[in-house]
């Protein structure tokens, strides 16, 4: 099996691929190296790819349709696994046009590409932030996704109408998946859990948005890739798009719209509190009002991905956290 993985050198792709490349499976991995977050990160996880003879890179921006197409027909995948995306919800605000050329841009080219090789399964990363401004909870793939209250969600949820509509016109086998809040070893520094840890063992202040009183999905980064790993087999069919979405356009394509997370809701205060313990420290809290694009609550309905996968996470948030900074002072060489 070969599989292409856009956003290799990323949190999630690196993972995967890591998985995958362990597996005896050949992955060829794209990514522009940008500088969004600290480019040494990018690279560490980079470096590590290379040491395995099954991986093979491209560096690239998505935009650039001319070498993503050379990369992907030269490497000849079965599956696509498109991870790469413009991340962040609190910089889309002020740089909203990355978003779009990277999100939609990007997208629109890995849907003409895999229509044209006859792509066995195409897994394009969505979000949970999607779902906007929903208050009903556990959030469900049916529910409506019409209220994004940040630039970044309304990227994803375009990419899902253009996604849906290419697998309508050419019976292209897409499934979405809503990832909810990932964490853990080699995350993202600008996520919030990375940037806590950080300023709590500089001895900063830390900025807590609407006082804490916020829940998340907490979901650990073994338990995502262990949910797309069971998934890249099972593309879609119209069978199975009217068996497992209730969403009813999805039965006029082989397309799905997944959830991918933990299932439980952690109080943000009880996650910091966690944090804390886990690294001996007490954080100096700087309590703000929300902050703009931000949503008070998230939490994921996973039925329908357990359904087809018999996908059940596995990581409590507080091992989650622990494994995290075990991995964080060992990499950036702190003492607690």
């Amino acid at each position: 099996m070969k599989i292409f993985i856009t956003g290799s050198s990323g949190f999630i792709g690196f993972h995967l691929a890591i998985k995958l490349l362990n597996k005896g499976i050949k992955v060829h991995g794209l990514d522009s190296m940008n500088n969004y977050y600290d480019i040494k990160l990018k690279k560490a996880r980079l470096n590590i790819l290379k040491r395995y003879k099954n991986f093979s890179f491209t560096k690239g921006t998505l935009e650039n349709e001319k070498k993503l197409s050379k990369s992907i027909k030269v490497f000849k995948p079965k599956i696509i696994v498109h991870l790469a995306a413009q991340a962040g919800v609190r910089h889309s605000i002020k740089n909203p046009n990355t978003y779009l050329h990277s999100n939609i841009f990007g997208t629109f080219n890995i849907l003409k590409i895999a229509n044209e090789i006859k792509l066995k399964h195409l897994i394009i990363g969505s979000s949970s932030s999607v779902y906007g401004a929903n208050k009903k909870l556990p959030f469900q793939e049916n529910d409506r996704t019409d209220h994004q209250v940040s630039f970044y969600a309304a990227t994803k949820k375009s990419t899902e109408s253009l996604a849906h509509s290419y697998s309508s016109l050419w019976n292209l086998p897409i499934t979405m998946l809503r990832f909810f809040t990932v964490y853990g070893p080699f995350g993202r520094p600008d996520m919030a859990y990375f940037k806590f840890t950080k300023k709590i063992l500089e001895g900063k202040k830390v900025d807590i948005y609407n006082k804490g009183k916020m829940y998340r999905d907490y979901t650990y980064i073994d338990d995502i890739v262990d949910g797309i790993y069971k998934l890249l087999n099972k593309a879609p069919s119209l069978k199975i798009g009217k068996k497992y979405n209730n969403d009813s356009l999805s039965t006029v394509a082989p397309f799905r719209t997944l959830n991918i997370g933990n299932t439980k809701k952690i109080y943000l205060l009880n996650f910091i509190n966690a944090l804390e313990k886990e690294l001996n420290r007490k954080i100096k809290r700087n309590y703000l009002p929300m902050q703009k694009g931000d949503v008070h609550t998230t939490l994921s309905d996973t039925s329908l991905l357990k359904k087809i996968t018999g996908y059940n996470p596995k990581t409590n948030y507080k091992d989650g956290i622990k494994k995290f900074v075990k991995w964080y002072l060992d990499f950036y060489k702190r003492k607690k």
